[in-house]
């Protein structure tokens, strides 16, 4: 078991346990709020058994009928989770409402005994801290998108485990039981907002967005290192599956230039990328620069005037020199 698969399954059997505890106490306290986080972590249960797929499936080699890989199945688990969370928190907000109308009819006035719920909720925020953490950490080796949005999930958790905490202890010391629904209801913002994030986080690559502004600065500064052995490149173009980032470009090359040296060029900036960002798949389409400027020297027997032609006109007129036989 690698550490992406390991690292999510400590995610499902931790939800698994808080789901069921949480549940347990809020319906045995009455506390909607206890409930909410109980909602809460069902629903980071079931976006853990999404992740702990996705892993799997996205860590398949290519095939016939993936040829670029599964890696945007991470992209598609993390938008599904987004979702998950969203429902979760439109459930909290129904319910938390449902609540503060009880109190003002007087059909629920008190809240019952607290003291596991707070345990609980301290308990949670511990055991998520420590989980998402450890997500966060292998999902940024791995540059996994499903386990990032594993780990926002938990560390979502945390605040609003903590936030409930605090919550249940000023119930128990005023005895207002209206601020039950009102910290569900906090509890909901937090979720809807996490929800928002981490839609914009996994749905983007779907759509083939462009890699972000620094990693194409660094695609650009290896080709600069190599500016002296090609003429320009142009049509630069990224997008993202997953862990995966996928980059291809035209590289325009002096006329004469041999293939064998073109070939080596374009395999030595493929590995000076893929140094600096791991997972690169790049596809170099290289033409040469009379193909594109029809006012090049080269085209009226005139290369030896341009800079980057000049060297391999040279080497080719001595290559085509007869050997005199010394």
């Amino acid at each position: 078991m690698n550490a992406k698969t390991q690292v999510a399954a400590i995610s499902v059997i931790s939800n698994t346990f808080l789901t069921l505890a949480k549940v347990v106490i809020g319906l045995g306290s009455g506390s909607v709020s206890i409930l909410s986080e109980g909602i809460h972590s069902g629903i980071d249960l079931v976006a853990s058994f999404i992740a702990l797929f996705a892993v799997r499936e996205s860590g398949k080699p290519a095939d016939s009928r993936h040829a670029y890989g599964h890696g945007k199945i991470e992209n598609v688990s993390g938008t599904v989770e987004a979702a998950l969370i969203f429902v979760a928190a439109l459930m909290i907000v129904v319910e938390a409402i449902q609540k503060v109308h009880r109190i003002i009819d007087g059909a629920e006035g008190y809240v019952g005994d607290l003291g596991l719920g707070m345990v609980i909720m301290g308990v949670s925020a511990f055991m998520n801290l420590m989980v998402s953490t450890r997500l966060m950490r292998v999902a940024k080796r791995t540059d996994s998108v499903a386990l990032e949005a594993d780990a926002l999930h938990l560390r979502t958790d945390v605040y609003t485990s903590a936030g409930v905490f605090s919550g249940l202890l000023l119930i128990k010391i005023t005895g207002w039981a209206i601020l039950d629904p009102i910290i569900a209801l906090g509890v909901s913002l937090m979720i809807i907002k996490a929800s928002f994030d981490l839609t914009k986080e996994a749905f983007s690559p779907l759509v083939d967005v462009s890699l972000p502004e620094e990693e194409r600065e660094i695609i650009a500064q290896v080709l600069q290192l190599h500016a002296e052995e090609f003429v320009e490149f142009h049509k630069l173009r990224t997008r993202k599956a997953g862990a995966e980032r996928h980059v291809d470009l035209h590289l325009v090359v002096a006329k004469f230039t041999p293939v064998v040296d073109v070939h080596e060029l374009c395999d030595t900036i493929e590995q000076e990328i893929n140094e600096k960002l791991q997972g690169t798949h790049i596809l170099i389409h290289a033409e040469p620069c009379s193909s594109r400027d029809k006012e090049c020297p080269a085209e009226e027997g005139l290369a030896s005037s341009c800079q980057h032609c000049q060297a391999k006109t040279e080497d080719r007129s001595r290559s085509q020199k007869p050997d005199d036989g010394n």
